[in-house]
């Protein structure tokens, strides 16, 4: 692909404007075409503010138009699986925000129509692309860990349920709380580190004791207090892998604990450890009968994650790549959510189904 890929942004919200900010350093490789939004005047300002050449009235006319090569799906959960199957069969590569859909049944029509095209399919998972995780991932490979045979990770935020009563806290429209939320970055990022084992089992559960009597209110989204709270607002679970190896996972939106709301993953392995706690990080390991911890820190003149991953999803349209955070990256964090919200539900240990 010689010329400049035409990229078209479904959802003109927060997260679609920062998509358009990223992508709009990378106008050597690419330019925004097109943009369209259920509420058609914050697309138009959208337009308007960035100079982006058409407000599309609905996401049908942007995914059929021929000015548009990719699509960005940067919309609520419930319409993440109908739009990136309509863009894919389309002929238009996909760049989805997470969750990959509002449950696993979704995500398996998504990888369907994957199986149908030849088109691009990436997840916008930037925790991957920031500067710790991928110097602890490089030292992975390398295998100066070893074999990772545990890991815990998870994102406590102490007050911090976004929009209550808008569809963040509908099932019926997200599909869940912090897990789906926030703890779907920490699960995906985890297995990536621990090597991108197979998860085989699960089991877990969810509480919703702020939410409810709306406590436990963020500063994120216009809350509606006529709205609906049907979701958790913390989440345990552990997760059993093909090899033998545990993940255990903790999210909250609300929760009353000593915690700084950064994200944190701790690998374990053979040969030594690594520690991850927002732009901080430690390598651990043991030489002559002693301890030894090496700091990892992100470099003061870092571009930012959203950046490498908007240039890596060029990239795997360019050159017909596999993107790091594929289709089926977004399928086992779905079938890991879907099972842990199961296991609550029934009080039981979930076995994952793979099939699609």
């Amino acid at each position: 692909m010689s010329q400049k890929i035409r990229i078209g942004i479904i959802g003109a919200g927060n997260i679609a404007n920062v998509h358009i900010q990223q992508f709009r350093q990378l106008q050597e490789e690419c330019e925004i075409t097109a943009i369209t939004d259920a509420f058609l005047p914050l697309a138009e300002s959208r337009k308007e503010q960035y100079g982006i050449p058409w407000v599309a009235p609905t996401p049908e006319a942007l995914i059929a138009s021929d000015q548009v090569d990719a699509v960005i799906v940067a919309v609520p959960n419930q319409y993440h699986a109908p739009l990136t199957i309509q863009a894919l069969e389309a002929g238009k590569h996909v760049l989805l925000e997470k969750p990959m859909a509002i449950n696993a049944e979704a995500a398996r029509d998504i990888m369907r129509a994957k199986q149908r095209t030849d088109r691009t399919l990436m997840l916008a998972h930037q925790m991957r692309w920031e500067a710790v995780p991928m110097q602890i991932k490089q030292q992975m490979d390398r295998g100066e860990l070893g074999s990772i045979y545990s890991a815990k990770t998870g994102w406590f935020r102490r007050k911090g349920i976004p929009g209550w009563g808008t569809w963040f806290t509908r099932m019926d429209q997200s599909g869940g709380g912090p897990l789906i939320d926030i703890g779907v970055h920490m699960l995906d990022l985890a297995l990536y580190l621990m090597g991108n084992p197979k998860p085989v089992s699960v089991f877990g559960a969810t509480y919703a004791e702020f939410g409810p009597k709306k406590r436990g209110i963020g500063d994120w989204g216009k809350p509606d207090w006529n709205g609906i709270y049907d979701v958790e607002d913390f989440a345990t679970a552990l997760i059993k892998m093909d090899n033998g190896s545990t993940l255990s996972l903790e999210v909250s939106w609300a929760v009353h604990m000593d915690t700084d709301n950064t994200p944190f993953i701790h690998l374990m392995g053979t040969e030594g450890g690594a520690s991850y706690r927002g732009p901080h990080g430690k390598l651990l390991t043991e030489k002559f009968d002693r301890p030894l911890e090496t700091e990892l820190v992100t470099p003061e003149n870092d571009e930012g994650a959203r950046i490498r991953l908007s240039r890596h999803f060029l990239e795997c349209i360019r050159e017909g790549k596999e993107p790091i955070t594929s289709g089926m990256t977004g399928f086992t964090n779905s079938l890991v959510l879907n099972a842990i919200y199961e296991s609550s539900q029934t009080g039981r240990e979930v076995q994952l189904n793979w099939d699609f």
